[in-house]
C-alpha cells in the first residue's frame, strides 16, 4: 500500500494525523495540507486500496469495510500511537469507520464532506422516479460495455477537470497537477474493476453512518464545505446534527466538495487549532 510520512522536530502532543482521501484521488490531494500540518505533528497518508499508487488487485471487493479495515490496521501496525484520523468524501467514510473501532487508538476524527447514508435514508419509502432511475442505473452498471464507456468518459482529463470545477468554488487549484493525480492511476490495470465496485447499485456499503456515530468515543470535527453540491445538502446536515455524538464541533467553510485542497490555509489552520485544543 503506497503511503508517505513526515515528522517534526518537535510536537507538542503525543499524536499522529493521517489523512485518507476520497473517491479517485490519492495522497496527492493532500499537497497543501501535508507540509503544513507536520511542522507540528507527525503526518501519515495513504492511497486506499484500489486507488493512486496502491495496488489494485482484480479479486477483492472493495468496500466500506475493507477500506476502514486498511485504515485500522495502518494505525495499529505502522503508527502505533493515538491518531487523529481526517477523511475527505469516501475517505471520510473510511475515517469515521476506523475511528469508530481504534478505541484507544483514536484520537479523534475529522470529516470533510464525509460520504456514506443514515439508516434513515435508507428507510424512507422510494417514490416512483426514485425507483425508476435506479432501475435505469442497475441496467447501465450490469452492462459491461457501458460500465466501460462511462469509466472512459470519466477519467477522460477534460472530464475530470469539468467534474472538479462543479465541485470546487474558487478553482485556482483545479490545475493540471490535480488532473493528472487522478487521471494516472486510473490507467492502472485493475481500475476498471474498482469503478465498476463504487459505482454498483448495491454500492461500497458499510455500516450507517448514525451507528457509527454512536459507537465513536473520540472527539469528533466537522470541516464542511458549505457549497458542496454533492454531500451538504439541508437534509444532510440536518441528519448529522441529529446523530452526532456531543463531543462535536462543526465548522462551515466556503467552499466545495475538497475544501482541503481548495482553502487548504483554512483548513490547515482548523485542523491544528482542533488538534491543538482536544
Amino acid at each position: 500500500i503506497h503511503t508517505i510520512s513526515a515528522k517534526p522536530e518537535q510536537t507538542s502532543k503525543e499524536c499522529a494525523i493521517l489523512l485518507i482521501h476520497g473517491f479517485g484521488a490519492s495522497t496527492d490531494h493532500w499537497r497543501f495540507n501535508i507540509p503544513i500540518l507536520s511542522s507540528k505533528y507527525e503526518v501519515h497518508a495513504m492511497d486506499l486500496l484500489g486507488f493512486g499508487k496502491s495496488p489494485k488487485p482484480q479479486d477483492v471487493e472493495y468496500s466500506g469495510s475493507l477500506w476502514k479495515d486498511q485504515v485500522v490496521a495502518y494505525v495499529q501496525e505502522k503508527i502505533k500511537k493515538p491518531t487523529i484520523v481526517v477523511g475527505n468524501s469516501l475517505g471520510g467514510y473510511a475515517a469515521l469507520a476506523a475511528g469508530a473501532e481504534l478505541n484507544d487508538l483514536n484520537a479523534g476524527v475529522i470529516l470533510l464532506n464525509a460520504a456514506g447514508y443514515f439508516s434513515e435514508e435508507k428507510n424512507i419509502k422510494k417514490n416512483m422516479l426514485q425507483t425508476s432511475i435506479e432501475t435505469v442505473a442497475g441496467i447501465f452498471l450490469k452492462n459491461i460495455v457501458l460500465q466501460r464507456l462511462i469509466f472512459e468518459n470519466m477519467r477522460n482529463p477534460k472530464n475530470i477537470k469539468k467534474t472538479l470545477n462543479q465541485v470546487y468554488v474558487d478553482k485556482k487549484n483545479v490545475d493540471d497537477f490535480l488532473v493528472e493525480s487522478i487521471r494516472k492511476p486510473s490507467l492502472d490495470f485493475g481500475a476498471f474493476n474498482v469503478f465498476r465496485s463504487v459505482f454498483n447499485p448495491s454500492g461500497p456499503q458499510g455500516l450507517p453512518l448514525d451507528k457509527l456515530f454512536a459507537k465513536l468515543n473520540s472527539p469528533l470535527l466537522l470541516l464542511w464545505g458549505g457549497k458542496d453540491p454533492w454531500m451538504n445538502t439541508p437534509k444532510k446536515r440536518n441528519l448529522y446534527k441529529k446523530f452526532t455524538p456531543k463531543n462535536t464541533k462543526e465548522i462551515i467553510l466556503d467552499a466545495g466538495h475538497c475544501p482541503h485542497d481548495e482553502i487548504p490555509e483554512l483548513v490547515n489552520q482548523h485542523i491544528l487549532d482542533w488538534v491543538d485544543s482536544i
